[in-house]
């Protein structure tokens, strides 16, 4: 490991970055319990995710300003995903919370040990926005509920949820929508006034003490209730092997949208404040804080965006408010677990519901009807799987959007004709008509893509055009400066050309071949029968020299 634990921290930044950390406490621990009761979990889940997992986090990445934290979609990801095999709040959903956790770690280990932080690349903005939106607006049915005190049952489907809001907003509680509006109004103005100010952590309090004074809950009012005071102890959840097997799939999940997002957010915070990040770096402490999690009654731990982009404003530049919250969580772990029994469960409600609100991406969907309705489509697709099916089925589908969006734009790479308008020693380049010769009898095809599966039918046709629909073709030369490889397919287009071309008399060229594409060309058997030149201009003056054919040699083979 290269880079030291709390890089960037000073004796000249510290006192900022503690009370930094301060702030972060006051931001996670509201949301934590909130995320905690999303995943049907106890409040105490939550917390302990904020301890030992932060602590080993802190000093393990890379980044000096990533936030590690449960946050609203793997809260989502986890209620959706042990739903069905455990009630929620039981012993046994807490187990296999626990062990989900553990695997998302071995996962991400894994990653970091093979070097696989590039799959998160196939994670596309339209992919990440559909996802965490179906994700945003499953939750926020399920908040609203909350802050209305209506009944729901918020393990169940969307449209369950949804069904029961709407039959129940008839039985809403008036004291539970009147915290609500209040807290509502202190997030939204709060906001507006002091940025800088943990307004979650005021209507905690605020909120916690109308309730004790008004007598709220003898009215209905739904309450935290009594939280398990005493740090987190260390354990292993024991479970049978079928239910390891089954909780794969929600922890590749889990994985893979952390890792998404965890890695463009470390690197774009970096590339922003001039330090290096290093990617597998970041996915071995991803890995160590979900074992940590998962050995210390947590739940699965991903990047929080938010936190991040907030201890950014506070003028943090190291991981040092991490530990201090780490910190401060134990603390009120020990001492402070009676000051949140009366928390009113609408209070926790407005907090998640104007933390998830960003989520839904209603701006982004609106950009991208604006920029690409084809990329709109795909966010669009994966915001109702992932809503109307399910989690696991979202990013399924998200994956299988992104390979058919690969492959649809790596079909069609842009593929020119270049013609010189008859003069060899002109440029190219400057003077490109599609199906005109280049020179009397010559025509020059240029690929800017690699040749491979997806697109050696679609480059095969661009030759017989270029030859077809000029006249008197005799030679045709293939500009390969732009493709860097040739897979086994793309050899086989490769020679169906080559012969299509044979049957026809026309002779074939190569021009600007990269050294690696010469070596990877020759094993595959494509250079026989084929001239390779060094330029364009070069393969041009040597099939319009008036000397005999046969008199000249290959040039630069």
């Amino acid at each position: 490991m290269s880079a030291r634990p709390l890089a960037g921290l000073t004796g000249r930044n510290a006192v900022r970055e503690i009370v930094s950390g301060v702030t972060l406490l006051a931001i996670a621990v509201p949301l934590n319990i909130g995320y905690a009761q999303i995943a049907g979990l106890p409040p105490t889940a939550g917390l302990y995710a904020l301890v030992l997992p932060g602590i080993v986090w802190a000093l393990l990445v890379s980044s000096r300003q990533l936030v590690a934290s449960p946050d609203a979609a793997a809260a989502a990801l986890v209620a959706s995903s042990l739903g069905g095999l455990a009630v929620a709040g039981s012993a046994d959903y807490i187990t296999l919370a626990l062990a989900q956790a553990l695997i998302c770690g071995v996962l991400f280990l894994l990653c970091s040990f093979f070097k696989l932080g590039f799959l998160a690349n196939f994670l596309s903005k339209p992919i990440l926005i559909g996802f965490v939106g179906g994700l945003a607006l499953d939750i926020l049915v399920s908040q609203v509920a909350k802050m209305l005190g209506v009944k729901i049952d918020s393990g169940g489907e969307f449209t369950d949820k949804l069904a029961g809001l709407v039959t129940g907003l008839g039985h809403l509680n008036v004291w539970s929508l009147l915290i609500s509006v209040g807290a509502l109004i202190i997030l939204l103005v709060g906001r507006v006034l002091a940025r800088a100010v943990p307004w979650a952590l005021v209507v905690l309090v605020v909120a916690t003490i109308v309730v004790v004074l008004s007598g709220a809950e003898k009215a209905g009012v739904s309450v935290l209730g009594a939280v398990e005071a005493g740090p987190p102890k260390l354990t292993w959840p024991v479970i049978d092997w079928s239910l390891w097997l089954a909780l794969i799939p929600s922890a590749i999940a889990l994985t893979i949208v952390s890792m998404g997002e965890g890695l463009l957010v470390s690197r774009s915070y970096g590339e922003k404040r001039g330090y290096p990040t290093k990617p597998n770096r970041e996915l071995l402490a991803f890995g160590a804080a979900n074992l940590a999690a998962g050995v210390s009654g947590g739940f699965s731990v991903g990047s929080s965006t938010s936190r991040t982009a907030a201890m950014d404003q506070a003028g943090s530049r190291t991981q040092l408010p991490t530990i201090v919250t780490a910190i401060g969580t134990l603390a009120l772990l020990i001492f402070g677990t009676a000051l949140l029994e009366h928390i009113p469960s609408p209070a926790i409600g407005a907090i998640v519901a104007v933390a998830v609100v960003p989520l839904l991406g209603i701006a982004d969907f609106a950009a991208l009807w604006r920029q690409d309705r084809f990329e709109f489509a795909i966010g669009a697709v994966c915001f109702l799987v992932t809503l109307f099916v399910g989690s696991i089925a979202g990013i399924v589908v998200a994956f299988v959007l992104a390979v058919v969006n690969v492959t649809r734009r790596a079909a069609n790479p842009a593929i020119d004709t270049l013609a010189a308008d008859g003069d060899p020693q002109s440029s190219l380049l400057d003077t490109a008509q599609p199906g005109e010769p280049t020179a009397p009898g010559v025509v020059v095809v240029r690929l800017a893509a690699p040749l491979f599966f997806a697109n050696s039918v679609t480059f095969g046709q661009a030759v017989q055009r270029a030859v077809t629909s000029a006249d008197g073709v005799r030679h045709v030369v293939l500009d390969l400066e732009a493709v860097t490889d040739v897979d086994v397919t793309g050899a086989e287009g490769f020679r169906s050309v080559h012969e299509w071309l044979t049957d026809r008399h026309v002779d074939l060229g190569l021009s600007r071949m990269r050294p690696g594409l010469r070596d990877r060309m020759q094993r595959l058997g494509l250079l026989d029968g084929v001239t390779v030149y060094d330029t364009n201009r070069d393969a041009l003056a040597r099939l319009t020299d008036p000397r005999p054919p046969g008199s000249t040699s290959r040039a630069g083979a």
